[in-house]
């Protein structure tokens, strides 16, 4: 059984800097794309961005330059360094593994940028 489990939310002000983290367990293969999407109030969920287990990386536009995302494969995390947070980034972040055509989520950690 996949289970992801995410870190790293919180309140942030603007401008500021939040890591987010999250680890996967169970057996799975090694050839997947795990990643982060986010969904604000009324709002779809969203891509945020996404890492291969080869390393290729994609991106929302509206988080280019300011978010990275990394893989640690020895330790099944992804991780989602945001820089220069906007009051607009505030959301539920939910962790997101894709293996072939299944697909995993973790339960959300909550994101809320404002002064």
């Amino acid at each position: 059984q996949v289970q992801l489990v995410e870190s790293g939310g919180g309140l942030v002000q603007p401008g500021g800097s939040l890591r987010l983290s999250c680890a996967a367990s169970g057996g799975f293969s090694r050839l997947n794309v795990m990643g982060w999407y986010r969904q604000a109030p009324g709002n779809q969920r969203e891509l945020v961005a996404t890492v291969s287990s080869s390393g290729t990386t994609n991106y929302a536009d509206s988080v280019k330059g300011r978010f990275g995302i990394s893989g640690d494969k020895a330790k099944n995390t992804v991780y989602l360094q945001m820089n220069s947070l906007k009051p607009e980034d505030t959301a539920v972040y939910y962790c997101n593994l894709k293996i072939g055509p299944f697909e995993y989520w973790g339960q959300g950690t909550q994101v809320t940028v404002s002064s």
